[in-house]
């Protein structure tokens, strides 16, 4: 078992104002992960880049980090990157959605060896999870939790992180909406998006009241950022702008872009419309980022989804 030293922590608000930290991140020339080098680089910290290809090597230099060779599967390329580090930032998985339990267990073994790199000091590990996990009647909040990986497979990101944390490892859960928007997007919105354009028809499930919830992705890497520089002792937050958009609104805007009809669609149109991303056009996870702002004075300061869902954006 990893064991970890625990030691007295210090108000990293303060010290970190004049603290430069040399991060390892994972999926750093990815969507997400590029904005984060960019937010690290602009503020003054060093960025080692995991690379799994030379292209992404080269656009991790050309942004001014440095690039380390290497991918998911190899863990001991894993843990040489991050012992280089003072922090560690992960956002890179698998989504190859054909064996998706399969690549949430190796998230697992990815969080655990990252967690072993950096056993017996105080250095940050920061992970990526989703707020489509958790499903309630209400806003969700930083305190709730996922059901089991044996039945929310994703939920083995978190599982690892506590269990990191149990052993006095400094490992914190950033939860991300299920779109992340900007361009350059190639998430869900995207996905829905041409299936619109595939089908003819914008289209939403039942009356469209299920909420998903949004972030620009320069909040959210700001977020990330926020998080390594203060080092709070809060553990899970949420990059949350938008508490939940009605899915109708989204379709609505989609179909006002493409200059196509939007309708609702009972559970058999919905699969045939939808096919496998059925489940997702269907989760209902509106929720809160009050903690996270109060505890990081995080404001987000970028567009909404839908003055992003505007022709040189997403059309």
């Amino acid at each position: 078992m990893t064991t970890f030293l625990r030691r007295p922590r210090c108000n990293f608000a303060i010290l970190n104002q004049s603290m430069h930290m040399q991060v390892f991140v994972t999926g750093a020339s990815g969507f997400v992960g590029s904005a984060i080098v960019q937010q690290l680089l602009q503020q003054g910290h060093g960025v080692l880049g995991l690379a799994r290809t030379a292209e992404a090597a080269e656009k991790l230099r050309q942004a001014g980090a440095t690039a380390h060779e290497g991918d998911l599967n190899d863990l001991n390329r894993l843990k040489t990157g991050a012992a280089q580090c003072d922090a560690v930032i992960h956002t890179a998985f698998n989504h190859d959605f054909s064996r998706f339990k399969a690549s949430c267990e190796e998230d697992r073994q990815v969080i655990l060896a990252l967690g072993e790199a950096l056993a017996g000091s105080n250095r940050p590990l920061i992970v990526t999870s989703g707020i489509g996990l958790l499903h309630q009647d209400r806003l969700v909040t930083e305190a709730d939790r996922p059901a089991s990986a044996e039945t929310t497979p994703r939920a083995a990101s978190e599982e690892a992180v506590h269990n990191l944390v149990a052993q006095g490892g400094n490992a914190y859960i950033l939860r991300l909406p299920p779109t992340v928007h900007d361009k350059g997007d190639h998430g869900f919105i995207p996905m829905v998006i041409q299936m619109a354009r595939t089908h003819g028809v914008s289209a939403y499930i039942g009356e469209g009241s299920n909420r998903w919830p949004a972030v620009h992705r320069q909040d959210a890497a700001q977020m990330y950022r926020l998080i390594l520089e203060q080092q709070p002792e809060q553990r899970v937050f949420h990059a949350v702008a938008e508490e939940g958009i009605p899915f109708r609104q989204i379709a609505t805007a989609i179909g006002k872009g493409l200059q196509l009809p939007v309708t609702g669609k009972d559970e058999a149109g919905a699969e045939a419309h939808f096919g496998w991303f059925k489940h997702f056009a269907a989760i209902d996870c509106a929720a809160s980022s009050a903690q996270s702002r109060a505890t990081l004075g995080w404001t987000p300061q970028y567009p909404g989804l839908m003055a992003d869902l505007v022709p040189g954006i997403y059309f």
